[in-house]
């Protein structure tokens, strides 16, 4: 989580600069860091940890790749559809950049790292765009007469998927794929740790005594 918030605050940090979105100071303590709100910095720690628990615990849970045959479709299509939104549209800076940095993440793994979790990611990904459309939702104002964050609707598409901005589900899947990414890494890096905690011993086993 660390490693993903070296990327996202100062992107944060500079999109409220310069306005592309911002927040109401009705809703919040008032308390912040250069210049983000302390819930803000929150929300890199919530939000990621909720997201990479349920991919654990659905690899744990879930022995099957259900969607590891067609992970190299969907990442693929993913690619071209927001490759060919970011060109259309260089002048909304939120879709973009979102776009274009997800597109080269997306392409980084399907090409470079090769990697054999994308398939479980995407099972994480579709089921937390449950939760994702309740909790977003309400930040946006789809249950409140103010929106706790406003966006600068001629920096983005203008579509909303109620009151979400289409590319908050983009900016999610980057982030939620750079902490996925960084965790199988330190899976990798670290064989013996990860096996303990994806395979616990029994009690009583051979194991425990070691």
């Amino acid at each position: 989580m660390i490693g993903t918030m070296l990327v996202f605050i100062p992107w944060d940090v500079m999109k409220t600069e310069l306005a592309v979105w911002g927040f109401n100071p009705i809703h919040l303590q008032g308390f912040s860091i250069l210049n983000l709100p302390v819930e803000e910095w929150l929300f890199f720690i919530a939000i990621p940890y909720a997201c990479l628990f349920t991919y654990h615990a659905f690899e744990y849970l879930i022995k099957k790749d259900l969607l590891g045959k067609y992970a190299k479709t969907i990442t693929a299509v993913f690619i071209v559809v927001l490759l060919l939104v970011a060109a259309f549209n260089p002048d909304r800076w939120y879709t973009f950049i979102t776009f274009l940095l997800t597109a080269v993440f997306l392409s980084l793994h399907l090409f470079v790292f090769k990697v054999s979790y994308l398939g479980r990611f995407y099972v994480m990904y579709f089921v937390i765009l449950i939760p994702f459309f309740i909790v977003n939702g309400a930040l946006t104002g789809m249950f409140t007469p103010e929106p706790v964050v406003w966006y600068d609707d001629t920096r983005n598409l203008g579509i909303r998927l109620g009151t979400i901005p289409i590319e908050d589900a983009v900016y999610g899947l980057l982030m939620l794929l750079m902490n996925t990414t960084i965790y199988e890494w330190l899976k990798r890096r670290f064989p013996l740790t990860a096996d303990r905690v994806t395979n616990p011993p029994k009690t009583g086993s051979p194991a425990d005594a070691r």
